[in-house]
């Protein structure tokens, strides 16, 4: 059945609602799968929180935002959890509203605290939901989301284990597809950087990393005769102090440019967000992963490193041992161990859980209505 839109009365063939948000390792895999769907056919919509980093960057690709309430889902007591009821209620009600309006196909949610309301809210109007989990282990958005989904995937094979094995498959992460085509020539063009060191990326995730952009830093000296350095460091932690370093660049986010910079790069320094490093594993570019520490975290991107070490695709040095020389010691060790690691990459496949998440939302889409 096709549905035609108040706005220009252009017909779309199906309509899909896309949620997940609180990181952009939340909002990332999204994008990939919705700069593949054909909006001339789709009509795509985007339900987050009013604050979160996925309303500035599904903003950033023209994709209809709708804002909910959304209370943060804590595994420990805390006064603010009842506060935090009365949000997820708010939260429910206000996409059970826009859901209603959308009448969507489908629902896909890639997790976060946001997707819980959207996916209890999609179950109430009987909307078939989709779902996919990045992390060794299931954060707990997922886990009680699990009982609501239509199917689930995820990225590693032992996650799966997590969720009910009649409905739950495990594919790996969506690429963001574009990423697997940039220009080495056009990266360092837009660096500045030439061929006379090997170029090391370093990205503390969407917000940063302070101990990692400290660590950094404080080794520049010794950082800068080894490599040529891309920073990703995080809003608002620009070092204006060390803008005529050469050889060293600081940027707070890149966009449009990001795959061509992953082009131009020999190595990456990252945290242990599994979208992340799935994306660097796609590209085969050897990985020192610094994962959060449990004392900020539920542990998730220690099991993450600790897969991807254990398969021979990167290094892992634990923040709580980060200091000048340690990340000195372990860069050397991933020069050094290059040619195994990219051995061990490349046999890998990068574009199957895009792929096969592209089928299912079409089929299921195509089922309902």
């Amino acid at each position: 059945m096709k549905h035609s839109p108040k706005n220009g009365g252009t017909m779309f063939t199906h309509k899909i609602v896309f949620t997940g948000g609180g990181s952009a390792g939340h909002v990332t895999p999204n994008i990939a799968i919705i700069n593949e769907l054909n909006r001339t056919k789709w009509d795509i919509h985007y339900i987050g929180s009013h604050k979160g980093i996925e309303r500035e960057l599904i903003q950033k690709i023209d994709i209809p935002y709708h804002p909910i309430s959304s209370g943060k889902l804590r595994r420990y007591i805390d006064f603010e959890n009842i506060k935090d009821v009365f949000r997820v209620i708010r939260g429910i009600l206000g996409a059970r509203s826009i859901l209603k309006k959308i009448k969507p196909n489908v629902v896909f949610s890639k997790g976060g605290f946001v997707s819980v309301p959207v996916i209890l809210a999609a179950r109430s109007l009987k909307i078939p939901c989709l779902i996919h989990e990045s992390d060794l282990t299931p954060g707990l958005a997922n886990k009680i989301s699990k009982r609501f989904a239509s199917k689930i995937f995820t990225s590693f094979d032992e996650t799966a284990k997590h969720f009910p094995a009649t409905i739950t498959k495990a594919i790996g992460s969506p690429i963001r597809r574009e990423l697997l085509h940039g220009s080495k020539q056009k990266g360092l063009d837009f660096i500045t950087f030439d061929n006379t060191k090997p170029v090391l990326l370093i990205m503390g995730g969407s917000l940063g990393a302070t101990k990692i952009n400290e660590a950094v830093r404080n080794g520049l000296s010794q950082l800068t005769e080894q490599f040529q350095i891309v920073h990703l460091c995080g809003k608002g932690n620009i070092n204006s102090e060390l803008a005529s370093i050469k050889g060293y660049l600081q940027f707070e986010y890149v966009n449009e440019e990001l795959a061509d910079i992953l082009a131009a790069t020999d190595y990456v320094l990252t945290r242990g967000g599994s979208n992340a490093i799935f994306e660097f594993l796609a590209l085969k570019i050897p990985m020192l992963i610094i994962p959060l520490p449990k004392s900020q975290s539920r542990g998730d991107q220690i099991l993450n490193a600790k897969n991807f070490t254990e398969n021979g695709y990167a290094l892992t040095l634990e923040e709580e041992s980060l200091t000048t020389e340690s990340l000195m010691a372990s860069l050397d060790e991933l020069q050094r161990n290059t040619d195994q690691i990219k051995q061990a990459m490349s046999t890998t496949k990068s574009q199957v859980a895009l792929d096969i998440l592209i089928d299912e939302i079409t089929m299921t889409a195509k089922k309902r209505f």
